[in-house]
């Protein structure tokens, strides 16, 4: 006896990458620029039909969300679902909590105001070396931050960070919604189930 028709033709799980992307390459597959391409994710995944839901700059590190199902994609990447991006932030100076209230109140950047963020004073976070080091300045402090946003501008972050007074040195995407960067190390991937 066959199958009901609705089982038979049940669709494919949608693919869910993790990524933790390293400092320098880009959030895409292929660079057209010549004669010398950089780095891109195709160095790394080796999974056909999966795309970035969102981007991370080039110079920032960690979590990239990566998958086939184009609604998924839109929901991860789109501001509109306000979905919650959380970043580990290395910064140039020693930000005190009334420096912080500015993020958490919004801040006005030159594309308009910022959703309110949550923003605390951290301790170093125990994470992998980066490739080239962060140059410091043995003259002036620096201060980890944590950060959580819910929209996602260009290099929205580091524009926050500079605003208020503190240049981002590091800054690496730890957490999308409910995923996470745990025992990823970088340039390494993990799929995960679909939501």
């Amino acid at each position: 006896m066959d199958a009901p028709a609705k089982i038979r033709h049940t669709a494919a799980m949608a693919q869910v990458i993790l990524f933790n992307k390293p400092f320098g390459v880009l959030s895409q597959f292929t660079d057209a620029r010549s004669p010398s391409p950089r780095p891109t994710l195709s160095a790394y995944i080796d999974v056909p039909g999966v795309y970035p839901a969102g981007r991370l700059d080039r110079d920032s590190e960690g979590l990239l969300v990566l998958t086939d199902d184009g609604k998924l994609q839109a929901r991860i990447a789109d501001p509109k679902h306000k979905l919650s991006k959380t970043y580990l932030v290395q910064v140039e100076g020693a930000p005190g909590d009334s420096d912080l209230q500015a993020l958490r109140n919004g801040v006005t950047l030159k594309d308009g105001p910022t959703r309110p963020a949550k923003a605390r004073l951290i301790d170093p976070p125990l994470l992998w070396e980066r490739d080239p080091p962060v140059r410091f300045r043995k003259s002036v402090p620096d201060q980890w931050v944590e950060i959580t946003i819910s929209e996602g501008r260009n290099r929205q972050v580091r524009r926050m960070t500079a605003h208020i007074g503190f240049p981002t040195l590091r800054l690496v995407r730890w957490r999308v919604g409910s995923w996470t960067l745990d025992g990823i190390a970088s340039g390494s991937w993990m799929p995960v189930k679909a939501p």
